[in-house]
């Protein structure tokens, strides 16, 4: 996994004529193969649609026998952390390490949302304003 990987919920909508090649990632994610985040960003930002960091990064610790296996563990508990109203995570970091024969391992998410409109258009939409008559 490179930096600025970037996973998907499996339910997530991305703008017309942009299909990129992904690989399944546990029950509910992908991930985007050959494209970093911001590559996506860019792509769909040239689409119209905004792709906007939300909310704070998670940090998972995972456990295994070997250093795969902790990545593996900490990577499936940061994407189960992720909030369900979040389309999308990067992967920002994994910190790895070896305590008495266990290997451990922290791996870092920053949610991401990707959708049509901004909030900024979605809250107008939802309350016009109204001018005042002069």
């Amino acid at each position: 996994m490179k930096p600025h990987s970037i996973f998907l919920r499996k339910e997530c909508i991305l703008p017309e004529r942009l299909d990129p090649l992904t690989e399944p990632v546990g029950e509910n994610w992908k991930l985007v193969e050959e494209i970093t985040a911001p590559v996506l960003d860019t792509m769909i930002r040239r689409m119209g649609w905004h792709c906007m960091w939300v909310g704070r990064p998670c940090s998972r610790r995972g456990f295994g026998l070997t250093e795969e296996d902790a990545v593996e563990g900490a990577l499936a508990r940061a994407l189960r952390s992720v909030a369900r109203r979040f389309n999308a995570a990067e992967f920002v970091s994994v910190q790895a390490a070896r305590h008495l024969g266990l290997h451990t391992a922290i791996v870092t998410l920053q949610p991401r949302q990707i959708q049509e409109h901004s909030w900024l258009d979605i809250a107008e939409e939802r309350h016009p304003q109204t001018v005042p008559a002069r």
